[in-house]
């Protein structure tokens, strides 16, 4: 035996580089298993659900904090935001209150941290509130004393659309309203001094504004005339001097062309999204379909369709699928617990909610079609509509995707708002009617117990009849809360069924190149009309709020 060796065995040093690569392949083990339990559990669908049931009347807005998903924050016509705990282990319940909108409440969202919650509505006003005080020791919320807002922004001349907090900044937030104002808030400022804010302003009712979920400076905003850009905050807002083609840096093609047609089509914008990265943008048509843009690309890649059955099945001739031809809605993506937004989801005026999933960008661009202006006129297009620019440009076909992943049931009437937790398998709906429904593809989860199998029957609208004449005029003439304001008025939820219903036989189901028609100088008018910009940064006379 050699005296110099040791007498223990020597234990072999693990290399850096084999260590690393071991934590690679268990990283993406545990990744790969994560996605195949995700679209496994996805196939299924979201056949259970529960009514979460503490609001009085219509419920226009939902929206999950960010992260990891804790609170769900709801409003609508009753005048109240309600937040809901997702770190319980049974949620039944709101676990605070907020007052202060005179006004059906339209938009919300949660600051950069969470510490605070935004909203935005028909009163015209933006409130800010503060999401901590709810988890401080020794607050106890009770449902007869909600919370006022930390914060009262009276910036807007008309009802405020959308609100959307920037990512990065808990300070800085966006409103956009109908009186033509997308507003830059800095909640650090004085709220009375106008050169706290910048305003931007525009010649026609904006319907939206969302922050970029990445890049600091990026934002995208929507119109009722249809135009969706992306903007950058350096170049719309401050002084005159410093601003620049209204801050564009991007303008989506949103006009839609038919063969048999010589004039095209401009549907109204009604609410836009992005993905978790911020590479896709989602916008909601009314009359028209949900439509999916990359983000540095002006063509759409896909629009979402119900024209199959999850099955795949076409849908039958006369049976109601996917439309949007009344009220406000809002779509959501998500991708619960994978790190990655596969899946898009919107209400729909045939009283569900659709699913989608949606497929990586570079497989939409190669589906998508593109024909040039001499095909488009030589040939016959039959049923194809195409996105274009003007009548003499190139018209793109985006890719269809007919089949939803799964359709949410469980409601009555319409539904307006949908929201995906971020880290949980559940996707809460809700509209016209009064209460929540969160739907799971389980019967039980971390955060809710013994759901219950969600019924698969959908109400079918009614056909009129001169009594449902009467009715609908007695409620419309009738001190309706959702008409009137009243909102502690918990009325017949089939008074708000009925006004809706007969909404719906009336509008429902139009066709898009009849009630929006757009002509070919559309543009050049449009031109005409320079954006309006208030330089607020700089002009001392500017009144405060």
């Amino acid at each position: 035996m050699d005296p110099t060796q040791p007498t223990h065995p020597h234990r072999r040093r693990r290399s850096t580089t084999g260590r690393i690569y071991s934590d690679s392949l268990a990283s993406n083990m545990i990744e790969r298993t994560r996605r195949e339990m995700f679209y496994r559990a996805c196939a299924q669908g979201f056949p259970y659900s529960r009514q979460l049931t503490a609001h009085v009347s219509c419920v226009n807005y939902l929206v999950f904090s960010r992260k990891g998903g804790r609170w769900l924050a709801s409003a609508g016509d009753d005048f109240r935001i309600l937040l809901w705990d997702f770190n319980q282990e049974d949620v039944r319940s709101p676990s605070g209150c907020y007052s202060g909108p005179a006004g059906n409440v339209l938009s919300l969202d949660f600051s950069a941290s969470n510490q605070y919650l935004i909203s935005g509505g028909a009163d015209n006003l933006v409130l800010r509130y503060d999401v901590s005080r709810l988890v401080s020791p020794g607050v106890q919320w009770a449902p007869e004393r909600p919370l006022p807002a930390l914060s009262v922004y009276r910036r807007h001349d008309d009802s405020v659309r959308s609100v959307s907090a920037h990512a990065h900044h808990e300070e800085l937030f966006f409103s956009a309203g109908e009186d033509g104002r997308i507003i830059l808030h800095d909640a650090r400022a004085d709220r009375r001094s106008p050169s706290a804010q910048g305003i931007y302003q525009h010649t026609t009712e904006f319907t939206g504004v969302q922050a970029h979920p990445v890049m600091e400076h990026i934002f995208a905003t929507s119109d009722s005339h249809g135009q969706v850009c992306l903007r950058d905050t350096r170049m719309a807002f401050g002084p005159l001097s410093t601003r620049s083609n209204e801050g564009i840096v991007q303008t989506y093609v949103t006009k839609l062309s038919k063969r048999s047609l010589g004039y095209l089509s401009n549907p109204e914008s009604s609410s836009i999204t992005f993905d978790c990265d911020g590479g896709r943008l989602a916008v909601t048509m009314l009359h028209w379909y949900p439509t999916i843009y990359a983000l540095s690309d002006p063509y759409p890649l896909a629009v979402c369709t119900g024209r199959n059955n999850p099955d795949g099945n076409p849908v039958p001739a006369g049976e109601r699928t996917y439309s949007n031809s009344c009220t406000m809605k809002s779509g959501a993506f998500g991708g619960p617990g994978i790190g990655e937004d596969v899946l898009y989801a919107m209400g729909s005026d045939d009283f569900r909610g659709y699913v989608w999933e949606i497929p990586e960008t570079t497989i939409l661009t190669s589906l998508r079609q593109e024909i040039p202006t001499e095909e488009w006129y030589t040939r016959e297009w039959h049923d194809v509509v195409g996105y274009c620019e003007g009548l003499s440009a190139t018209r793109y076909v985006p890719s269809e995707i007919s089949t939803p992943l799964c359709r949410l049931n469980g409601h009555r009437s319409i539904v307006n708002a949908i929201a995906i937790h971020p880290s949980q398998l559940h996707i809460v709906t809700s509209g016209i009617e009064r209460h929540i429904v969160l739907h799971s593809p389980m019967p039980s989860s971390p955060i809710a117990q013994d759901l219950s199998l969600t019924p698969l029957e959908v109400r079918k609208l009614p056909e009129y009849s001169p009594e449902d004449e009467m009715r609908f005029l007695g409620t419309l003439l009738g001190t309706h809360s959702t008409l009137h304001g009243d909102a502690g008025q918990s009325d017949d939820e089939s008074q708000t069924i009925l006004l809706f219903d007969h909404i719906l036989g009336e509008e429902g189901e139009g066709d898009i190149f009849e009630l929006r028609q757009c002509k070919e100088n559309d543009d050049d008018e449009d031109d005409e009309d320079d954006h309006v910009l208030i330089d607020i940064m700089r002009s001392p006379s500017a009144s405060p709020p």
